[in-house]
């Protein structure tokens, strides 16, 4: 009879993992997968190399879940323990597979290089498990059932896993829920102020589920429905985007995951306008932001890092007298860095930035965190004062994070 799969655990293992030596992504790639196959994760472990306590998690894990899905582990080395672990989990003896002893050797061939005897052991499985072949590395997965739920050890680095789950997990994965979901990204409020406007729409009962997540100045309102009709889950997620829209549509910058700076630029591109950069206290972050997007060139002509008053006044003509009136950090500064950027660059808009980050250089009038963002544009030159809290790199982020925004509520609009 076939597994229904309504409930999955991800387990990540390693001491590199748990230690915070190496950061976790295949625990957000998966339940993102399985959150669109209607399969609800309902935890995320990180494991240290472990016997014991691997196998213990495999088994309590395999108890309460319908999958479980692990990656790393699966070296030739002596901490890769995984194999070993699902075993005991299992109660079975670790045998040898011959045709993934095959697969390794050939690997191995294919490279031009003999198999080291230390990997032979990638060949070892659990006496029920079957192995999964990798076809970008020498690690085969694991498929075993383990108190009726089906566990899947795969490898840990992405390019090996994602092809192993796509091929090997998905077209075994049985469910009869429907999980839905929408996102809409929101830039120019925090989370708190969000909630207040949402208000009820936020009622941990209510279905769809309204939440939200914040990372870089970015609140991403989520909206999830869980059910069994798609067409139903289709018309209640329409309704509540709608209303959430109408709550704080004036924030939301696009109805799918997707980074502000490839918003702005695919707007600068409809309305045929270019953008310039000239940037002091976030030293190149905002142009980074946007050359990260692909054919940025369309609508980002390039900038300057004027970080010393004699870069801002050579490159982009800010008169010495600016600085002995008002400082770097001041508007009438700002307001001159986008106009001189705009004049030479060419650009239709200019943004600027320039600020105290930090730790030190901070005043009583300018506390660490006080960052001016201008932006000229055809219909003149505004700046606006900004202070934002947190470490040195948290101050750039969330400036970077706020220029965009500026230039964003400026050309959301059709052009006229």
């Amino acid at each position: 009879m076939a597994r229904h799969h309504r409930t999955a655990a991800i387990l990540s293992i390693g001491d590199e993992i748990t230690l915070g030596q190496k950061l976790d992504t295949n625990s957000k790639w998966l339940a993102d997968q399985l959150t669109t196959l209607g399969i609800t994760v309902s935890i995320k472990m990180t494991v240290p190399d472990d016997l014991a306590a691997l196998a213990a998690r495999f088994k309590e894990l395999a108890e309460t879940h319908d999958l479980v899905l692990s990656t790393g582990g699966l070296g030739p080395t002596a901490d890769d323990l995984t194999r070993l672990a699902l075993a005991k989990a299992i109660g079975d003896e670790v045998v040898e597979d011959a045709e993934a002893l095959s697969q390794l050797l050939a690997w191995f061939d294919g490279v031009g290089r003999k198999m080291p005897e230390a990997n032979r052991v990638q060949a070892m499985r659990p006496q029920s498990a079957t192995c999964l072949s990798n076809a970008k590395g020498t690690a085969p997965g694991l498929h075993a059932v383990v108190d009726g739920a089906d566990v899947f050890c795969m490898p840990g680095p992405p390019r090996e896993m994602q092809p192993m789950f796509e091929r090997f997990v998905v077209p075994v994965l049985r469910t009869d829920r429907v999980v839905l979901t929408r996102v809409l990204p929101t830039v120019g409020l925090g989370e708190s102020a969000i909630a207040d406007r949402l208000g009820e729409l936020m009622d941990r009962d209510r279905n769809p589920l309204v939440g939200t997540t914040a990372s870089a100045s970015i609140v991403t309102c989520r909206i999830r429905y869980e059910g069994d009709d798609t067409a139903e889950g289709e018309r209640r997620l329409d309704e509540t985007v709608e209303l959430v829209r109408g709550k704080i549509g004036d924030i939301v910058f696009a109805d799918r995951d997707v980074p502000l700076a490839e918003v702005v630029l695919d707007r600068l591109r409809e309305r045929r306008q270019t953008i310039a950069t000239v940037e002091s206290c976030t030293g190149g972050l905002v142009g980074e932001m946007l050359t990260e997007i692909p054919s940025s060139s369309d609508a980002y002509i390039g900038g300057w890092v004027t970080y010393t008053n004699a870069m801002k006044t050579s490159q982009v003509g800010v008169h010495p007298d600016v600085f002995e009136k008002h400082g770097a950090v001041s508007e009438e500064c700002c307001r001159a860095m986008a106009t001189g950027g705009r004049e030479r660059s060419g650009s239709d808009y200019a943004i600027s930035v320039t600020g105290i980050a930090g730790p030190g250089g901070g005043s009583a009038e300018k506390p660490v965190g006080t960052v001016w963002i201008g932006l000229a544009s055809p219909s003149g030159v505004r700046a606006e004062r900004f202070r934002f809290n947190g470490d040195r790199e948290m101050i750039r982020q969330r400036s970077a994070t706020a220029a965009l925004a500026m230039l964003w509520k400026a050309i959301k609009e059709p052009r006229a």
